[in-house]
Formats: structure tokens, C-alpha cells, sequence
């Protein structure tokens, strides 16, 4: 009984934590009143989830992936940066240089979930916007196709991000 009061305990404060790093990292802020409201709905949502957490939630929480969503947050933002500047620099050049075209990439990825956050992460990418997911093929409309074959296709659009998720989700 000890063991598992204090395993649960442990664990409130694992996900109040996390959760609370989150709510700083999408804040930016050390307003008192925004580090109350944040810690209160962390304990809040850690608490409500405390009961009996999945297998694979416990699985999700360990130090490695979330280590790894971190930096995959920090490979997504400096995508999306790099693409905006990229799109910034063909909208104000005096000629459009684009070459617009839809095109097919290929994922190792098993997961669903860890699929859809492939899409929206290419969706958030200015340049490109996923359009459908079949199977383990993603088609995605890309405002400056630079290889038409899928495995060209697929290490310029999708290799950035997929090494990462494959670690997060498995």
C-alpha cells in the first residue's frame, strides 16, 4: 500500500510537472498569476489522470521520449522558421519562382498517432499542406517540388521529422 501511494504520488508529480512545462514553453511567461493558473491545471489534469494510466501512456512518459518531444518542438519550430523565410523570399522577389505540384512521400511510421502529428507537422510547414493519409503514403501538396520520386520526395519533406516520432511514439 505504501509502495503504491507513493508510486502514485511520484507520478502526480511527473505529470504536473511536465504538463507545467509545457503550459511554460507555450506561455513564455513568469507572470505569478499565468505560474498559478498553469501549475493549478496541470495538478489538475495529473490528478484526474492519476487513477490508472494506461500501459502505453506510462510507456510514453518515459525521460527518453519526452526528451525527444522536446527537441522534436525545437525541429518543428526551426522548420517552420525556415520555410516562412523561404515563402517570405519567393513572394517578395520580382518573379514567382515556384514549381507547384502534389506528390507522394512514404513513412516508416507505425504508429496513427504518431502519422498525424507527421501531417500536421508538414501541414505547419509553410510550402507544404498534407492532403491525405493512405496507409503508410502521405500526399502532400508542395509549392516547390523538388524531387518527384517518392524517396527524393520523402527524405526533403519528411526525414527531418520522422526519426524523432519514430523514438516519441515507437
Amino acid at each position: 500500500m505504501v509502495n503504491s501511494l507513493a508510486g502514485g504520488l511520484a507520478r502526480f508529480l511527473l505529470v504536473t510537472t511536465m504538463l507545467f512545462l509545457m503550459w511554460w514553453v507555450l506561455t513564455s511567461s513568469l507572470d505569478p498569476q499565468e505560474v498559478y493558473v498553469g501549475l493549478g491545471v496541470s495538478a489538475l489534469i495529473a490528478l484526474f489522470t492519476l487513477q490508472s494510466p494506461s500501459l502505453g501512456a506510462r510507456r510514453l512518459l518515459s525521460p527518453k521520449r519526452v526528451i525527444m518531444a522536446f527537441i522534436y518542438l525545437g525541429v518543428l519550430l526551426k522548420a517552420i522558421v525556415e520555410s516562412n523565410i523561404d515563402v517570405a523570399r519567393r513572394v517578395i522577389a520580382p518573379t514567382i519562382n515556384i514549381n507547384p505540384g502534389v506528390v507522394r512521400v512514404k513513412t516508416r511510421l507505425e504508429s496513427k498517432v504518431a502519422r498525424l502529428i507527421l501531417a500536421n507537422s508538414i501541414t505547419l510547414t509553410p510550402g507544404t499542406l498534407t492532403v491525405d493519409i493512405e496507409g503508410d503514403t502521405l500526399l502532400i501538396h508542395w509549392i516547390d517540388i523538388q524531387s518527384e520520386d517518392i524517396d527524393g520526395a520523402t527524405r526533403a519533406i519528411v526525414s527531418q521529422f520522422e526519426g524523432y516520432l519514430e523514438v516519441i511514439f515507437g
